[in-house]
């Protein structure tokens, strides 16, 4: 690949992963060197040939459909929490630590996150390790199924990224469990957003151009349609929803971890259309105590990495803290109270 190669598409590409899920070696390989192919030029593409039912997708947004369709007093009782978990009101994040925009208005949307389930009794969660703790689930009665339905999605989705992690590995030339142990305990998001339609007014977003944190993100769209991809030449470059697939896009720890071999490209949903919007990202990090440093094999020989080791959760934390409103809230008040 050569400098003029990364960044120059005009359409997002397909790539069939049905071979991850099989035996055939040969096949496996194919595949991992056709995703890096594209997480080194693009960074962004649809994966097919999962065995996720659509009927499980399709679930997942009638949950998020009738979870935003409640008052918004009821919401409320699930605001998102210290541990990252729960319902964020309209407008509740802006996206200041963007490498690719200045952003100073709030995205236009409500979400209700969704992380990987630890006991209120678990050592983590007792110590206050950052984002450890439970997650907050509408009431039963009022949402019969809606939690069986997320668990059931998050971890059939979980599986199709270990896959990929794996590919990831294989594509890099190094064996397909190199990765694994990262993600033995991995920090995981599933994200319900809803985007309602935005009216026309510069440097409003549903969500403004920005680059993901973690490892790798996968994105099941509704019809609606919206988001776009910023390619070398500064155009926005649609990714419209196609049926059974998922978005994959590569995270900036990913980027960073393979020393710039792969691309975290900027992104943005702007939903003019009329129709409101819903989404469900899932988002598959490493563990939060991981240190994250520069494969070796990503390294030219010679040279030093660009970027110094980090632990995960030190990373992911400055992030999240500079982006999302309550968590500034959180800091002022507990730097007001030790004053």
């Amino acid at each position: 690949m050569t400098s003029i190669d990364r960044g120059d598409f005009s359409e997002i590409p397909i790539l069939d992963v049905s071979s991850l899920y099989g035996d055939d070696e040969a096949a496996i390989r194919a595949t991992a060197a056709t995703l890096r192919s594209y997480l080194e030029t693009i960074g962004f593409l649809y994966v097919v040939g999962h065995p996720i039912p659509r009927a499980d997708v399709e679930a997942v947004r009638d949950a998020s459909k009738r979870f935003f369709a409640l008052p918004d007093e009821e919401k409320l009782k699930l605001k998102i929490d210290k541990n990252f978990r729960g319902f964020l009101p309209f407008a509740g994040s802006t996206i200041v630590t963007s490498s690719v925009a200045t952003v100073s208005k709030p995205n236009q949307s409500e979400s209700i996150f969704f992380m990987h389930e630890v006991d209120e009794n678990d050592p983590r969660a007792v110590a206050g390790e950052p984002l450890q703790g439970p997650n907050q689930w509408p009431d039963e009665a009022q949402l019969a199924g809606f939690r069986a339905t997320i668990e059931h999605y998050v971890e059939e989705m979980s599986t199709l990224a270990r896959k990929m992690v794996r590919a990831i590995a294989l594509s890099l030339g190094l064996p397909s469990d190199n990765l694994d142990r990262y993600f033995e305990d991995p920090t995981t998001f599933l994200r319900l957003l809803h985007y309602p339609t935005q009216p026309q007014e510069e440097g409003l977003f549903g969500s403004a151009p920005h680059t993901d944190y973690g490892f790798i993100t996968l994105l099941a769209q509704d019809d609606v349609g919206g988001l776009e991809v910023k390619n070398k030449a500064g155009e926005w470059v649609p990714a419209p929803p196609i049926p059974d697939s998922f978005v994959m896009n590569v995270g900036d720890i990913l980027a960073r971890w393979s020393n710039d071999v792969f691309v975290s490209t900027p992104h943005r949903v702007i939903n003019r259309t009329g129709r409101e919007r819903y989404s469900q990202p899932f988002f598959f990090d490493p563990a939060m105590h991981e240190m994250i440093e520069a494969l070796d094999v990503c390294v030219p020989a010679g040279t030093e990495p660009k970027y110094p080791p980090v632990q995960y959760g030190d990373y992911l934390m400055e992030r999240i803290d500079k982006n999302y409103h309550y968590r500034k809230k959180q800091a002022a008040e507990a730097a007001a109270a030790k004053a």
